[in-house]
C-alpha cells in the first residue's frame, strides 16, 4: 500500500490495523463506512458512501476476495475497484510479501518496515500464539524456554487482551495500538514468536525476530530483514511439535549473544 501511495491516499481497513499504516492520509475502519453493507440483499448502502467511492481515481481493494456479490454490486454501479488476491495462489512459489508488491505492479524483494526506535534490549518477548493452533508451539516448551531464559534476561510475555492466558508468566499489559506494540517490541534483545501477525509486527520494527514455524511453509510466510531467524520442521505440513526445546534453546541463546 506505501508502494502505491499517491497526492492523497485513505486506507480503509479493520480498525485495529489503522495505526499501522503511517503514510496514509486519512485512515477509516471498514466498519464505520458501511462499506461492508455493499451487495447485501434487501439493503442500501449509504448513498454518501456510494459518492465517496465514485469520487476516487482508483481504489485497490483485498476486501471482498471472499465475497462474490460485493464484487457483483461495486461493478454495477461502476465504481473505481480494482480486486486483488488476498493470499497468493496455491503452488505460487513466490514470497508472499513479494507477490503483493508485485500486484501493485512493484518489483524486488519487498520488506516491511515500520519506523521504530530501538531499545536497550533488557528482555526477551515471547508471543506464544497465533491464529490457529497448528502453528503454535506446545505452551509447556514455551514455559520452559521463558524459565530458562530468564536466568539470564527478563522474559515479557506479549498476549493479546481478548486472547488466551498463560498461567504463571510475567505478562505485558496489552498494548491495543499495534503500532505501539511494535514500537515496545524493537526494544527486545530478543522477540519469539510462531507464524503470526505479532511476529510479523515485529520484524518490521527491526527487533531481532526467532520465528518458528511447521505447518505453514517459510519461503512463502516467514517475516523478512536482516535481523530475523527462522526454525522449520523439515517439510512445510509437519506438526511444529517436532521443533525441539534443546534447538530453539541453543538459537536463542546464540541471538541473545
Amino acid at each position: 500500500m506505501e508502494w502505491v501511495r499517491a497526492d492523497y491516499t485513505e486506507v480503509w481497513a479493520a480498525s485495529r490495523n489503522l495505526p499501522l499504516a503511517r503514510f496514509a492520509d486519512c485512515t477509516r475502519a471498514i466498519a464505520s463506512t458501511g462499506l461492508d453493507l455493499v451487495g447485501l440483499p434487501d439493503v442500501n448502502p449509504p448513498a454518501r458512501l456510494l459518492d465517496e467511492l465514485a469520487g476516487f481515481d482508483s481504489i485497490l481493494s483485498w476486501y471482498g476476495s471472499k465475497r462474490p456479490e460485493f464484487r457483483r454490486a461495486v461493478g454495477d454501479l461502476g465504481l473505481p475497484f480494482q480486486f486483488l488476491a488476498a493470499v497468493p495462489p496455491e503452488g505460487a512459489a513466490v514470497h508472499a510479501a513479494d507477490f503483493y508488491l508485485q500486484q501493485v505492479g512493484g518489483g524486488g524483494e519487498a520488506v516491511p518496515r515500520l519506523r521504530c526506535l530501538p531499545g536497550d534490549g533488557s528482555f526477551v518477548a515471547i508471543h506464544p500464539f497465533s491464529g490457529s493452533p497448528k502453528k503454535n508451539w506446545p505452551l509447556d516448551r514455551y514455559k520452559e524456554l521463558g524459565r530458562r531464559l530468564s536466568l539470564h534476561l527478563p522474559v515479557k510475555w506479549i498476549l493479546e487482551r481478548d486472547g488466551p492466558r498463560v498461567d504463571g508468566v510475567d505478562a505485558e499489559p496489552p498494548i491495543d495500538d499495534l503500532y505501539g506494540l511494535a514500537c515496545r517490541l524493537a526494544q527486545a534483545r530478543l522477540y519469539i514468536g510462531n507464524d503470526s501477525g505479532i511476529t510479523h509486527l515485529a520484524a518490521a520494527a527491526g527487533a531481532r525476530v526467532l520465528g518458528l514455524f511447521g505447518p505453514t511453509d517459510p519461503a512463502i510466510w516467514a517475516p523478512r530483514g536482516p535481523n530475523v531467524r527462522v526454525i522449520s520442521t523439515r517439510r512445510p505440513g509437519e506438526s511444529i511439535e517436532q521443533l525441539g526445546l534443546a534447538e530453539v534453546l541453543e538459537a536463542a541463546h546464540v541471538l541473545t549473544g
